[in-house]
């Protein structure tokens, strides 16, 4: 069952990539749509057979494939690995209906989304750690040619510092697989082959070096963050909804699956930093955000700040602050894409991004009033206003902090009120006040460019509004996976002779 997830978009691109160069841009694109479509539905499928209250892997698949490597197919998913696999499948469909129907190339470029699913689909439900390896290489190539070759005036600059972040993340990430199955004595590397928890604590720690720098890259965390918003200024508009809603989720999924749960000890050893480390994160990208005139550039720092907070839960590593990193993973992705998605329907139809050009755009007769409308939601969403998603996922994350880390988690809520205050710059500038001459009588946005706009900000809200319909998935998971040493606070109430 879940080998399809993978064939569907692998045999899609294999047709599309071998359709008559006479094929138009239009036909490409409504093929790959539809085979979107179908994976995206199938892991819907596959949600509604799921069984929320078992821990172990589901719909497992197993088939030997080079035994003296002791690399094996292996394929499984629980609550950690689904909301993320609907998450792709949804955002992948909205990247494809979003693209340019006239776009140079379409054949590849089509053909390349397609692959990108199913890399990140691999990735989400490898079992194996070497196969997670492949899955996690196989993305970087067709995304480096989406940025190259479709992306803006410095794509090559952008698209190969990518590259070279990207390729480091993966070299780290595999020198601790290796020593992970080396060390542990494991005959594969299969997740259920390998017995980490025997390794010393000095063991865990140096193996979890690797894997926090190469994850850390991939999220991206403050200092090794500077490829992300050059990739995302350059990148076009449906690969920046990728980048963020998706691909970033690979590095925090890393952590939790490969950091917190194999390397127990050696996670809770170095927490104390990590949580340190989040703050730096999260305040960082705050503050880059607020001096920033480029609308995309802003989103894209936001991203940065937003990622700190799935650290400092999992630092945390209380039942509640590990749900609530999966719950900030989905409802980043579905407000970053939200915002993108309208910041490139602005840039398309005004031409700018610039917030000294842009003013205005709200205006009811000659501006965009629904996109202003659906950016006001967006914006406050990602500010984590009550009754969106945005708001249950940080409370739920600085609630099950702050009994380990409250100093850590009060310095990262600070991080929330920065992002009310160049989020109302953004809006400020660009949506209030009259109409700027540079952008006067802009084109008419259509429902057609809307709409998956409008289906982002109706998921946002209901999530908000009903946030059990994706916490049952993920719960009993999650709380299985908190099997490391919590710090417990004993109190006691004395009066006279009795104790309580």
């Amino acid at each position: 069952m879940l080998s399809i997830l993978l064939l569907v978009p692998l045999l899609g691109a294999a047709f599309i990539s071998f359709l008559p160069f006479s094929m138009t841009p239009k036909l490409s694109r409504k093929v790959a749509l539809v085979v979107a479509s179908i994976a995206f539905l199938w892991t819907v499928v596959l949600s509604s057979q799921f069984n929320p209250g078992e821990v172990n892997q589901q719909f497992p698949e197993f088939l030997p494939w080079i035994d003296a490597l002791g690399l094996n197919y292996q394929l499984g998913i629980d609550g950690l690995s689904l909301p993320l696999l609907l998450l792709n499948g949804l955002l992948t469909c909205i990247a494809i209906y979003s693209s340019d129907e006239n776009i140079a190339r379409p054949r590849f470029y089509y053909t390349l989304l397609l692959l990108l699913n199913a890399g990140v689909t691999g990735a989400f439900m490898a079992q194996d750690l070497l196969l997670f390896f492949l899955f996690y290489e196989i993305e970087l190539i067709p995304l480096y040619f989406l940025i190259a070759i479709w992306g803006g005036e410095r794509r090559g600059y952008a698209a190969t510092k990518f590259l070279i972040y990207t390729a480091v993340s993966g070299v780290m990430i595999l020198a601790s697989f290796l020593g992970i199955v080396w060390l542990s004595g494991a005959s594969s590397f299969g997740l259920d082959a390998l017995n980490t928890k025997s390794l010393s604590l000095e063991t865990q720690v140096l193996l979890l070096l690797g894997i926090l720098i190469g994850f850390g890259i991939k999220i991206p965390l403050v200092p090794l963050h500077t490829w992300l918003p050059d990739a995302h200024v350059e990148a076009s508009t449906p690969i920046s909804i990728l980048l963020a809603g998706v691909l970033l989720k690979l590095g925090t999924y890393g952590l939790l699956r490969f950091g917190m749960n194999l390397l127990p000890n050696g996670w809770s050893y170095v927490a104390p930093a990590l949580a340190v480390w989040a703050v730096i994160s999260v305040l960082y990208g705050a503050s880059c955000a607020i001096a920033q005139k480029d609308m995309k550039k802003m989103v894209a720092y936001s991203s940065i700040g937003h990622m700190g907070y799935v650290l400092l839960a999992a630092a945390a590593a209380t039942p509640l602050s590990v749900l609530g990193s999966i719950m900030q993973m989905i409802s980043h992705g579905l407000i970053s894409a939200l915002l993108f998605l309208l910041v490139g329907i602005v840039y398309q139809k005004a031409g700018s991004r610039d917030l000294d050009v842009l003013q205005g755009l709200l205006n009811p007769e000659r501006g965009m009033p629904v996109i202003g409308s659906l950016m006001i939601l967006g914006v406050m969403a990602s500010a984590g206003i009550p009754g969106m998603v945005g708001f249950i996922a940080e409370f739920i994350v600085f609630r099950g902090s702050f009994a380990v880390y409250p100093l850590q988690t009060l310095l990262s809520m600070i991080g929330t009120g920065l992002t009310a205050v160049y989020f109302l710059i953004l809006m400020n500038r660009a949506f209030f006040g009259r109409l700027s001459a540079q952008v006067m009588n802009l084109p008419r946005v259509s429902w057609g460019d809307r709409f998956p706009a409008v289906v982002l900000a109706v998921l946002i809200v209901i999530f908000g509004v009903q946030p059990n319909w994706l916490v049952h998935w993920t719960e009993p998971t999650m709380t299985a996976m908190v099997h490391m040493p919590n710090p417990v606070v004993t109190v006691s109430f004395v009066k006279g002779k009795d104790k309580t």
